[in-house]
């Protein structure tokens, strides 16, 4: 429900006639107001925390204050018009109570005292006519007055012994009546809507009161039918608020878990941007599952709801006190980054391919060294950055694709060459194998470029056939890795953009050799913990044989890097 809905769902309530009859209504949907508060308190909050993260001004009005103060100016004069319909209807009950009783004394002195039996079904009548324009009484005395009225009612009929035919024929009219109301409260086992079955039942049983006697041997059994419907309809009632009530406990304990998970996230150390990144990305996920929790009982809701948020508010304060120091790093870097846009503005138009390529490239690399400017500046300055390379190389596919017509004897002599791969017999001396298909990529990479549109198409298909005589070698370990390593490097160097592509491989091999190198302080750190005892020198040594693995992984992959061409 949106913020203006509260307002105009509460004036349509209280405006109705019978405010009475809306207070659940009311009181459900001030519940969801005040949930409602809560929760854009929050979102208003961590947007204030974001602004202060970006260092940018805080400009949203405060909506919440006047929100609230406009629905109190609705929701307190109903408050103080059903208080005061309350204490009339009280009142009024109260008065209606010494009616009913006046009228069951009147009753009685006219079973015990009156002869004519004219004059008391006369009486009677009257009287009966005045019960049932009688309001309400009181709730807990109308059971009992309502008892000894209808105990009165039959004691009258079953001691008046006149107009048998009359008699007889409102017993029928009663009891037709009676089973045409126990019929409809079959029929509310169909509704769904609790709040309408409640509202309907009540108003049956008020009915079911005001229908006269019926005969002594009919009434037993019609009696028990109406008990036994009524009792069900009033289990159904019960069960489902039972089970709404469990559901609103269910939902307290997935809160405190999600409180739990964020204590534990807490307590977690953050020492990085990448750390602090991930973490607050946990800390989102887990206020967006919290929305998706329904309600529970109000003071255990507003409870865990305080505890959460102030755990929340906690994580973002230690966050921004962290990027406080970082942030001065940050600007640096964004300097570093907007003199590398400067030049590749001046590079973009660039005729000159062959050494523009190359700076914007190198562009390239500076911009990756520099690192992150953080999330103040770098999506900004990377889509400037970008576009100025792409207005660069947008313009140089568009030179070139004009010369892709010269590039159609290439074409010819590349697919010859790759059908000379694919027939090729594989001798059987594994150096002279080799050899041959370097010679292969030798031969393919000296034949000038082809058109673009086929560039890829005739690259993939001779990588396919020399990467199938590869895989035909009967090679294992090392020799299988360094040879194919050798047979990729060869076959990129057949590519159009083979610059490109080496570029790629070196900056795989980087990352690799990165984390590999964080690995190995890891496990000399951990070879700080450990104790002089037989167990822990177990651990030790299985610790120095990891970092030994580690390094040599670090040896292999730094001979690679030195294979990979300079182009």
């Amino acid at each position: 429900m949106e913020k203006r809905e509260f307002i105009d769902a509460l004036k349509e309530l209280t405006e109705k006639d019978d405010v009475l009859a809306v207070g659940r209504e009311v009181n459900e949907l001030r519940t969801q107001f005040e949930d409602y508060l809560i929760e854009a308190t929050r979102q208003f909050q961590i947007a204030e925390l974001e602004a202060k993260d970006k260092n940018e001004e805080f400009t949203q009005e405060d909506w919440i204050t006047p929100l609230k103060e406009e629905f109190y100016e609705v929701f307190s004069p109903y408050k103080e018009k059903r208080k005061a319909l309350i204490e009339a209807k009280r009142d009024e009950e109260e008065e209606n109570l010494k009616k009913k009783r006046a009228l069951i004394n009147q009753l009685k002195t006219i079973i015990s005292e009156e002869e004519n039996i004219g004059a008391a079904f006369s009486a009677h009548k009257e009287i009966n006519e005045k019960w049932k324009k009688i309001g309400d009484i009181p709730r807990d005395k109308r059971n009992d007055i309502q008892q000894e009225y209808s105990r009165l009612l039959e004691e009258f009929f079953y001691n008046m012994n006149i107009y048998k035919e009359i008699k007889d024929y409102d017993f029928k009219k009663n009891y037709e009546a009676k089973k045409a109301l126990i019929d409809q409260l079959k029929t509310l086992s169909k509704v769904e809507n609790i709040k309408e079955v409640e509202a309907s039942i009540k108003q049956l049983q008020n009915e079911w009161e005001d229908i006269g006697p019926t005969k002594q041997e009919l009434w037993e059994e019609m009696k028990n039918e109406y008990w036994s419907t009524v009792n069900v309809i009033y289990d159904r009632i019960r069960a489902f608020y039972d089970e709404r009530r469990e559901k609103m406990q269910e939902n307290i304990v997935k809160k405190k878990a999600l409180i739990e998970k964020m204590e534990d996230l807490l307590s977690k150390e953050r020492e990085d941007v990448k750390t602090w990144g991930n973490q607050t990305k946990e800390v989102l996920a887990l206020q967006k599952e919290w929305k998706t929790i329904g309600f529970g009982p109000k003071k255990e809701n507003d409870a865990v709801w305080k505890i959460f948020r102030g755990l929340c508010d906690q994580f973002f304060s230690l966050k921004s006190e962290f990027f406080k120091d970082i942030q001065q790093e940050f600007d640096k870097i964004a300097e570093v980054k907007k003199r590398l846009i400067e030049k590749a503005h001046k590079l973009k138009e660039n005729t000159d391919w062959g050494p523009a390529t190359k700076s914007i490239i190198d562009l390239q690399k500076e911009w990756k060294r520099a690192g992150s400017a953080g999330q103040k500046h770098e999506q900004s300055l990377w889509k400037e950055f970008r576009a100025a390379c792409d207005f660069f190389f947008d313009a140089k596919q568009a030179h070139f694709d004009e010369k892709d017509k010269a590039f159609e004897d290439n074409l010819k002599a590349k697919q010859a060459l790759i059908e000379e791969i694919k027939a090729y017999d594989l001798p059987s001396d594994k150096k002279e194998a080799i050899a041959a298909l370097h010679e292969f990529a030798d031969r393919f990479s000296k034949v000038g470029f082809v058109p673009s549109k086929q560039k890829d198409e005739v690259f993939k298909a001779y990588k396919t056939a020399l990467d199938k005589h590869y895989e035909a070698l009967d090679m294992k370990g090392e020799e299988k890795e360094k040879v194919m390593f050798e047979a990729r490097i060869n076959t990129i160097k057949g590519s159009s953009n083979a610059a490109e592509l080496f570029e790629k491989e070196k900056q795989a091999i980087r990352n690799e050799i990165n984390s590999i190198k964080q690995e190995i302080i890891q496990f000399e750190n951990n070879l700080g913990f450990f104790a002089n005892s037989k167990g822990a020198n177990a651990l030790k040594d299985q610790v120095e044989n990891n970092i030994k693995a580690e390094q040599d992984k670090l040896i292999a992959l730094k001979a690679k890097l030195k294979m990979i061409p300079n182009e």
